[in-house]
Formats: structure tokens, sequence, C-alpha cells
């Protein structure tokens, strides 16, 4: 059964070839293949497509940044439309994000991972985990997981 799986920013910047957040696009290609060959439902979180547009613009070279910021928009604009190999999640409405700012200090409160840096979840963080939450009870019977770099985020994976 196809897995549904939602896209980090970490993952989304390797298969776009973001230069300076690349550093694992081989190995991430090779994953997505296997997820398209799989079936898998690969899905991009708002807050994905936020940071990923945000660490474009990062780039010195404006040349480049330019590049990169029209291939992102190209794949983003496929995404928005429905066209594979991933769609978007929904956009949250007022009261669904509401919900998410009343849970966002616990979240920010609790010690984001193995770091030991004492930093808390971040709301991007916080969203997609809010996303991932509504795809597993949308979904009981599905694999559902954060496909990420991040040891926090790719924790949560839920088997059937």
């Amino acid at each position: 059964m196809p897995a549904i799986i939602l896209i980090d920013t970490s993952v989304f910047l390797n298969v776009l070839d973001i230069p300076g957040y690349n550093q694992q696009r081989e190995q991430i290609l090779n994953q997505f293949r296997e997820h398209i060959i799989n079936g898998d439902w690969l899905f991009l979180p708002t807050a994905s497509i936020w940071e990923t547009g945000d660490h474009i613009t990062d780039n010195r070279d404006g040349r480049v940044r330019r590049q990169y910021a029209n291939l992102f928009v190209t794949e983003v604009s496929k995404a928005l439309k429905g066209n594979k190999p991933y769609t978007v999640t929904e956009f949250p409405d007022r009261e669904e994000f509401l919900g998410w700012l009343g849970t966002f200090p616990d979240s920010a409160m609790r010690s984001s991972s193995k770091r030991g840096n004492g930093e808390g979840t971040s709301l991007s963080d916080h969203s997609i985990i809010k996303e991932w939450e509504k795809l597993c009870q949308r979904h009981p019977m599905s694999h559902v997981l954060i496909w990420s770099l991040d040891a926090d985020l790719s924790a949560y994976n839920r088997q059937p």
C-alpha cells in the first residue's frame, strides 16, 4: 500500500538542488525515485514551501537566485495544480491555524531533540507535525510519515 509522505524543507531543497542546501541530493533523489515507483503520495506542506523560498534568497549571486526562484515557482505551481510527483497540502483555514497557534506554546517548550541545544520546536515544524496528525487521522490504515533530514521530524513515522 502506498505511503503518505510529507516533504520537509530539508528534502525539498535537495530535490530542487538549491546551492548550499543540496549536500545529500543523490541520496534524496534515489529515495524520491523509490517513492514514485512505489506510488507513494508526496505532499508539500505550506511551511516547506515558505522555508524553501526563504533559503533560495540566501544565495548572494543574483543570477543563481533568479534561476532557482524560477525553478521553485515552476515546481510549486505544478504541485498546486495537482501535477505529480507531489501536491500541496491544504492551506489551513483561520480556525485550523488558530488551533495550531493554541498548541504552539507547548511545542515551543518541547525540547527539539537529540541535538541538545535547548531549542523548542519551531512554528514551521509545528505546522508540519499538525499536518501529519491530520493525515494520520484521515488515513488510519496508511503509513504516514514526514520525510526529513531532521531527526526530530523524521521521527513522525506512523505505520498502520
